[in-house]
């Protein structure tokens, strides 16, 4: 997989993540992780989706393998596993530095509803590995996602 943090989403990014998703994107993305072959692995989401409304999801994983295998993990009491597994203050100060990572991408002067919370919009503790693996494939510094990604090799 390749990291690519300057790639803004192609028609054929729009393409692909719609079908991904089963549906169509609601906001701006760029495509920050890719496959060898091209196809997007990770999205970062624009802060407000096209009507405004806040997106707290700033990294999204998109690509099926690895959802699945996410899936699998979380299937298997992995958010509890992890959430024990990392001590609750390194958890907070990874919502905290993606929080502020995506507020800093909100348009000059926004004044309006603003995405709250951290990863996946939590507060506190583990909601989504997805979300925290994603973060941690596009380069982010997340404990849960590095934790995902040992329990996914092994």
């Amino acid at each position: 997989m390749t990291d690519d943090l300057a790639a803004p989403a192609s028609r054929a990014d729009v393409d692909d993540v719609t079908l991904l998703l089963g549906r169509a994107p609601q906001g701006e993305f760029d495509v920050v992780v890719r496959r060898p072959d091209g196809r997007p692995v990770v999205i970062r989401n624009a802060p407000l989706l096209g009507d405004g409304t806040p997106m707290p999801t700033r990294y999204w994983l998109v690509d099926d393998d690895l959802r699945r295998a996410v899936s699998t993990l979380e299937a298997s009491g992995g958010v509890r596993a992890a959430e024990a597994a990392i001590d609750p203050d390194e958890v907070a100060a990874a919502h905290a530095r993606y929080a502020a990572e995506r507020d800093a991408a909100l348009p000059p002067g926004h004044t309006g509803p603003r995405p709250s919370g951290g990863v996946a919009g939590t507060r506190t503790g583990v909601k989504c590995l997805h979300a925290h693996y994603a973060w941690h494939l596009a380069g982010g510094d997340d404990p849960i996602g590095r934790w995902v990604a040992e329990h996914l090799s092994s």
